[in-house]
């Protein structure tokens, strides 16, 4: 009997410790403050703030003050995860073989900012960005590192992203951009997230400012068309050394038609070389298509 109660009074007194250690934990789980984490999708940000600020989802006709505007996404998470703490703004976009532009070196030296770049194909369409953005918010809310996360985007393949973070306990709070018609975030994101808010033109217009076109002589003398497949043939070497031979196979099949994006670029570099407004001057802009296919077509 003596033996049977000494066993009971050491069971006892493990429980009595193990109550006591939960007792602490808990009590500094308590005083441990929530974190959060701002995931903004930038080709999502660029093509929303543009068309709703200047009316164009073109990156080059408009200038955005990202550091202006981070800032108040960190002031927004801060009203409303009022007694949170930021872990960090992660800030994803798409560059050539994955090398920081001069904007998004700016941007990554921002104090409070992570800059992951996916990869942006012969199209300039990103490439990777949403795995990015999964494999962040996966792994932040399995080492608990994050109990909340506000996701600035609109593409549903961010869904498997949503869904992995709150897997692991973390809530995921999607932040839209006001679409001037319709709406700009995939229907089944706004079924998975845990809520939903949109940010309204005023609150980017701050931020956001639409570039002057650039003024041609208008009394300069009209190139030639073997001037102008020249500037071709110059612009389509450096297109070349920038993207290299994958942006190439990429684009070679759909000749003798060149991807809108790529046809754009191309007509505002050749106006800047020649200082000439090739708008509205189609057997001209046709010769700068020749010119540059040519140049790479001698090649490949």
């Amino acid at each position: 009997m003596e033996v049977m109660n000494d066993d009971l009074a050491t069971l006892q007194a493990r429980i009595d410790r193990t109550n006591e250690l939960l007792t602490r934990m808990l009590a500094e789980v308590a005083k441990t403050p929530s974190t959060h984490a701002i995931f903004v999708d930038a080709g999502y940000l660029y093509a929303a703030t543009g068309r709703l600020v200047a009316g164009t989802e073109d990156r080059r006709a408009f200038d955005l003050d990202a550091e202006g505007l981070i800032e108040a996404l960190i002031d927004k998470a801060r009203q409303i995860f009022a007694d949170s703490r930021l872990l960090r703004v992660y800030w994803y976009d798409g560059a050539r073989r994955r090398i920081h532009t001069a904007e998004q070196q700016t941007i990554a030296e921002l104090p409070d900012v992570k800059v992951r770049l996916g990869n942006l194909n012969a199209n300039n369409q990103q490439k990777g960005v949403d795995s990015l953005i999964r494999t962040d918010l996966e792994s932040l809310a399995r080492h608990r590192a994050i109990s909340d996360a506000a996701l600035l985007g609109g593409d549903e393949d961010l869904v498997s992203a949503v869904e992995a973070a709150q897997g692991y306990g973390a809530r995921v709070h999607l932040w839209g951009i006001e679409a001037p018609e319709g709406r700009n975030q995939a229907e089944p994101l706004l079924w998975e997230v845990d809520s939903q808010r949109t940010l309204d033109l005023e609150f980017f217009k701050p931020y956001v400012s639409r570039r002057a076109a650039p003024a041609y002589d208008a009394g300069a003398t009209r190139p030639t068309r073997e001037n102008v497949r020249f500037v071709g043939a110059q612009i389509a070497a450096k297109w070349l050394s920038a993207r290299g031979r994958e942006a190439l196979v990429e684009l070679l099949p759909g000749h003798p038609y060149l991807p809108g994006s790529v046809d754009q670029d191309l007509l505002v570099e050749a106006e800047t070389l020649l200082q000439y407004s090739l708008r509205g001057q189609a057997d001209l802009r046709r010769a700068l298509r020749e010119g540059f296919w040519e140049h790479l077509r001698t090649l490949y």
